[in-house]
C-alpha cells in the first residue's frame, strides 16, 4: 500500500529519510495559495509480513517501504511504459509525476535548462476536483507551464485517505498546430471543390439557359419589327431544344397567318371603301354632331356646378376676404386700432375654408380615399417629423424615437401621414412649456393578435380628463376653445377603422397622454359604416376606438 509518513515519523525511522523527502515549494500559477516554503512529508510503498516460529505462532513483523520523494526511475519507468516511442506526434511528449497531496515530488516534467519541476504543484481547478472531491481528470489541465492532455487519478492509503495523485499526460501544443493544420486542408479542399462545382454548375446552366437566350433575343427582334427573326438550330437536342424548334416552327406559323390576315383585310378594306363612302360621310356628319351635342351638355353641366358652389361657398368667402383685404388698403395706419379684430377675421375666414374642407372628408370618406400600397411605418413616421418640425422647435419639445417595428403595412401613406401629423400637432399643442414626445413602433405579437404594425405617440402635457375621454373622438368636439374644429380625432379614427385598425388612447391628468394607432399588414375592409367614434372607456384611463 501507498502511506504518507509525516517528517517525525520518517526521522523515527531514520534520521535520513526526513532529508531526503524534504523538498523546497516553487510557486506555480494557477495553484492554491499556500504559505509552506517546504515539502517535509513523504509517500512511501510500504509492505509488512507476519514472522512466526516452527508452529506458526506470530514473533515478530517485518516491515518494510520505497520512499517516493525524489523517485525519479519510478516516473521514468512509468512514463516509458505509458508512451512507447513513437507513439506521439513529432514535438509532444509524455510526461509522469506522483505528488503528495498537490506537490510533484517524483516527475519528469521539465523547468527550464532541463531541471525536473520538483517541488511545483498541481492547480487549483485539478486538486479541487481529484484530491476534495475524489474523482478522476481527463482532460487538458495547466501543468508548470503549459497545456497538457493530462490524466490525474487519487492514490489512497490503507485508511481509504485521499494522500496523493498520479499524473500523466502529454503537451497539448502539437495536436493543436495538428488540428489547424487539417482543418486549413480541408478547407482548401472544400474551397477548391466549391470553386470546381461552381464552374461546372456556370457551364452546365449556360448550356441549359442558351436557348432560352436566344428564344429571348428572338422575341426582342421581333418587338422591334424584324418579322424573319428566328432562333434557328441549337445544338441541344433536350426539352430546351426541341422548344426552341417549336418556337420558330410557330413563328412561321404565325407569320403566314399574318400575311393572309392582311390580304384579307387589304380587300375587305377596299371593297368597304367603294361601297360605303357616302355612307361614310354621313357617318362623320353624325359623329360631329354628336360631339358638338356631348360638349355642350358637359359644358352646362359643369357650369352648373361650378356656378353652385361658387355662389354657396367660394362667392361669400372671396367677398368676406376680398373686403378684407380692401379695408386694410382704405384704413391703411388708421386700421391700428382693430388690427386684432382684422387678424380674427382673416383667421376665421381660413378656419371657414378648413372647416368646408373637413366636413366633406367626413362626411364622404370615401370620396377622399387613396390607392393602397406597401409602407415603412418607421419611414412614414420619420418623414411626418420633418414635415412638423417647425412646431417641435416653436415648442422646445425634445423627441424620442423607438422605431422597433420591422414588418410593414398595406394603407394609403398620406392618410397615414394625416393621421400622424394630427396626432403630433395635437401632442406639441398639449405641451405649451415644453416637455417630451416619445414615438414608438412596435411589431404586433401574431400569437395572440393580427399581423401587423403599432404606433404610439405619446406626450408629457397636462393629460386629458376622465369625462373627456368617453368623447375624444366625437365630431365636433374639442377642448381647445378657439383652436381646431373638433374634427382632427374623428377623421384620424374614420381613416384608421377603414383598414380594419383601431386607436386606443391612455391618459391619467398630470401625466400625459399616449394614442396607439393599431394597424393590420393586411387592410380588412369593413363594408358597414362605423359606429359612432365616441369610443368608451374601460375604468382604466384608457379608450378604445373601434
Amino acid at each position: 500500500v501507498v502511506e504518507r509518513f509525516t517528517p517525525a515519523e520518517l526521522a523515527a525511522i531514520d534520521a535520513g529519510l526526513r532529508e531526503r523527502a524534504r523538498l523546497g515549494l516553487v510557486a506555480t500559477a494557477r495553484a492554491r495559495p499556500d504559505a509552506r516554503a517546504e515539502e517535509e512529508r513523504g509517500l512511501v510503498v510500504h509492505a509488512a509480513a507476519p514472522v512466526v516460529d516452527a508452529a506458526g505462532n506470530l514473533v515478530a513483523v517485518l516491515e518494510g517501504g520505497v520512499l517516493l520523494n525524489g523517485n525519479l526511475d519510478f516516473v521514468d519507468t512509468l512514463n516509458a511504459i505509458v508512451y512507447r516511442e513513437g507513439s506521439l506526434p513529432e514535438g509532444s511528449e509524455g510526461t509522469a509525476t506522483l505528488f503528495v497531496d498537490d506537490v510533484r515530488i517524483a516527475t519528469n516534467v521539465r523547468l527550464f535548462e532541463g531541471a525536473r519541476a520538483l517541488g511545483t504543484r498541481a492547480s487549483d481547478e485539478v486538486r479541487t476536483h481529484v484530491l476534495d472531491h475524489g474523482r478522476t481528470w481527463l482532460e487538458t489541465a495547466f501543468v508548470v507551464d503549459d497545456w497538457y492532455v493530462s490524466a490525474y487519478e487519487p492514490v489512497m492509503d490503507s485508511r481509504g485517505e485521499r494522500v496523493g495523485m498520479l499524473y500523466v499526460g502529454f503537451l497539448e501544443a502539437p495536436f493543436r498546430a495538428a488540428k489547424r493544420m487539417a482543418l486549413l486542408v480541408v478547407g482548401a479542399l472544400a474551397l477548391l471543390v466549391s470553386g470546381a462545382g461552381a464552374l461546372l454548375t456556370l457551364y452546365w446552366a449556360r448550356g441549359i439557359f442558351r436557348p432560352i437566350e436566344r428564344m429571348h433575343a428572338t422575341i426582342g427582334r421581333i418587338d422591334a419589327g424584324d418579322e424573319r427573326a428566328r432562333v434557328g438550330d441549337v445544338a441541344s437536342r433536350d426539352e430546351l431544344g426541341r422548344l426552341a424548334t417549336a418556337f420558330d416552327h410557330l413563328l412561321d406559323e404565325q407569320a403566314a397567318r399574318r400575311a393572309e390576315l392582311q390580304a384579307l383585310n387589304a380587300s375587305l378594306d377596299r371593297k368597304v371603301a367603294e361601297r360605303t363612302a357616302d355612307l361614310a360621310a354621313a357617318n362623320e356628319e353624325l359623329r360631329a354632331a354628336q360631339r358638338r351635342l356631348v360638349m355642350s351638355e358637359k359644358l352646362a353641366a359643369i357650369g352648373e356646378l361650378t356656378a353652385g358652389v361658387a355662389h354657396e361657398i367660394s362667392n361669400p368667402t372671396a367677398v368676406i376676404q376680398g373686403n378684407l383685404d380692401l379695408l386694410r388698403e382704405e384704413l391703411g395706419p388708421a386700421a391700428q386700432p382693430v388690427a386684432n379684430e382684422i387678424r380674427l377675421i382673416h383667421e376665421q375666414v381660413g378656419r371657414i375654408r378648413l372647416i368646408v374642407t373637413k366636413l366633406l372628408q367626413f362626411a364622404r370618406p370615401g370620396e377622399f380615399a387613396g390607392y393602397v400600397e406597401d409602407v415603412d411605418v418607421n419611414a412614414a413616421l420619420a418623414d411626418c417629423l420633418v414635415l412638423t418640425r417647425q412646431h417641435l422647435a416653436r415648442a422646445e419639445v425634445r423627441v424620442v424615437q423607438r422605431f422597433g417595428a420591422s414588418g410593414r403595412v398595406q394603407i394609403n401613406l398620406q392618410e397615414l401621414q394625416q393621421v400622424l401629423i394630427n396626432l403630433i400637432v395635437n401632442a406639441v399643442q398639449a405641451m405649451p412649456a415644453g416637455g417630451t414626445l416619445t414615438l414608438e413602433t412596435v411589431d404586433r405579437d401574431p400569437v395572440h393578435d393580427a399581423r401587423g404594425v403599432r404606433i404610439t405617440v405619446r406626450d408629457t402635457g397636462g393629460g386629458i380628463r376622465a369625462e373627456d375621454l368617453a368623447r375624444i373622438f366625437d365630431p365636433f368636439f374639442t377642448t381647445k376653445k378657439r383652436q381646431g374644429t373638433g374634427l382632427g380625432l374623428s377623421i384620424s379614427h374614420t381613416l384608421v377603422e377603414r383598414y380594419g385598425g383601431r386607436i386606443e388612447v391612455d391618459s391619467t391628468p398630470g401625466e400625459g397622454a399616449a394614442f396607439t394607432v393599431s394597424l393590420l399588414a393586411e387592410p380588412v375592409y369593413r363594408k358597414d359604416p362605423a359606429p359612432p367614434p365616441g369610443g368608451r372607456e374601460d375604468g382604466t384611463g384608457r379608450t378604445e376606438a373601434t
